[in-house]
């Protein structure tokens, strides 16, 4: 699912195919909309304009309902939700909601000023978990707990401030980012341990502007606003695979490896840095763009939303990485028909390649439903929203066929 936010209204679409982009819906009733975001698959979307951006919109958009709104002290600067909790950010505070009756149920008060509206919601309503900069000259994370509305922990992620915030489906990791851009670390929820250090660059700082992990949590993908778009894989260097022939890189690795175990922890965290599993070279350079790890038509694409009003969608070889292809690009504003019909004449440049091989376009057509809910963030399939989890207070919603898609 894809919300995009215009000056004019805003659009929600349905990603599940590569070749068609379905627009499921279309709204023109509010100018200049900054933020826009949809409950997974379901008919609940909350908005935020430029007209009122001190106001939080909740509307049923299949029956063209508003179900309530809210007004804030000072502008909102983004929203987060999950089947759990709906929580408003502002620049010093953050409010909690119950989403089933939007009662505001949490205020967080003089939090460090936070002028981009940095934090993030763990989408398993299970583990809701919260995260937002505890410092304005840190990056040190504040972790709360949004089920029983305590701080869970704090962690101290970067030495300068925070730039990029995610977590994965299942809510047990956090990945952060600061404002140089060079260094991504991922850690446990909730206890705030590191697992893993990824080395975007060492060249120049730059803003990562998104950060996202795949579905199942074996990629981390991360996008700034450089021409590159960098995807990680979470493994451990142990792990590899001991029929690859010997080379001198791997040697070195080995005894970098256990050199670890007799350095300080600061010496072998920078040993632990692991490069980029895949990249992707954008054609354009200092656009805000958001990234998405996603399976579409049942294999692995990463996704990019460029601020220009494009969607461009590359194969992502699970297996070897390297550049991923594009395969199609979308105009997103209407207006991009001739252009999206020359994208279809793109000829991948490396037609051996697991990324240029698999299938381009459906032959067969899609017969496959989106994926019934599951504790675990969409890895089991076939179970739906409970009924009862929307029967009470305004938040109601038609019937158990609105449950999440596969996440992008």
């Amino acid at each position: 699912s894809l919300a995009i936010g215009t000056t004019i209204g805003y659009k929600l679409f349905s990603l599940s195919s590569v070749e068609q982009l379905d627009q499921v819906h279309e709204s023109n009733e509010i100018p200049d909309v900054y933020i826009v975001e949809r409950l997974f698959s379901s008919s609940l979307v909350v908005v935020v304009s430029h007209a009122k951006p001190q106001q939080m919109n909740v509307y049923h958009f299949k029956k063209g309902t508003e179900i309530c709104n809210y007004s804030y002290s000072s502008n909102i600067l983004s929203i987060r939700l999950n089947r759990q909790r709906l929580v408003v950010c502002l620049e010093e505070s953050i409010y909690i909601h119950n989403i089933k009756d939007m009662k505001l149920l949490k205020t967080i008060l003089d939090t460090p000023p936070n002028t981009t509206g940095l934090c993030a919601l763990s989408i398993n309503h299970a583990n809701s978990y919260l995260a937002y900069p505890g410092s304005a000259s840190s990056g040190e994370i504040s972790l709360y707990d949004g089920n029983t509305l305590k701080t869970a922990c704090t962690i101290p992620a970067h030495d300068g401030p925070l730039a990029a915030l995610t977590f994965n489906s299942t809510g047990s990791k956090l990945a952060s980012a600061s404002e140089k851009g060079t260094v991504i670390r991922v850690f446990s929820i909730p206890g705030g341990q590191k697992l893993y250090e990824f080395r975007r660059g060492m060249k120049r700082y730059v803003n990562i502007s998104s950060l996202v992990f795949s579905m199942d949590s074996q990629f981390l993908c991360a996008s700034s606003n450089t021409e590159t778009v960098h995807v990680f894989k979470l493994e451990h260097l142990t792990d590899s695979r001991p029929e690859e022939p010997p080379t001198w890189s791997g040697y070195m690795g080995k005894m970098f490896q256990a050199a670890t175990n007799y350095l300080p922890a600061q010496v072998s965290g920078m040993m632990n840095q692991d490069r980029a599993f895949a990249t992707v070279r954008l054609n354009i350079s200092g656009q805000r763009n958001i990234c998405a790890l996603s399976t579409i038509q049942k294999l692995p694409r990463l996704l990019v939303t460029t601020s220009d009003g494009h969607l461009y969608i590359y194969n992502l070889d699970p297996q070897d990485g390297g550049e991923c292809v594009l395969i199609k690009k979308h105009s997103l504003l209407g207006s991009g028909k001739m252009e999206e019909n020359k994208e279809n004449n793109l000829q991948p440049p490396l037609p051996q390649s697991y990324a240029a091989t698999v299938a381009r376009q459906s032959t067969v057509p899609s017969t496959s439903t989106m994926p019934g809910y599951s504790e675990d963030g969409g890895a089991l399939r076939g179970e739906v929203i409970p009924e009862h989890e929307f029967a009470t207070g305004p938040v109601c919603l038609d019937d158990e066929n609105e449950f999440p898609p596969v996440s992008i």
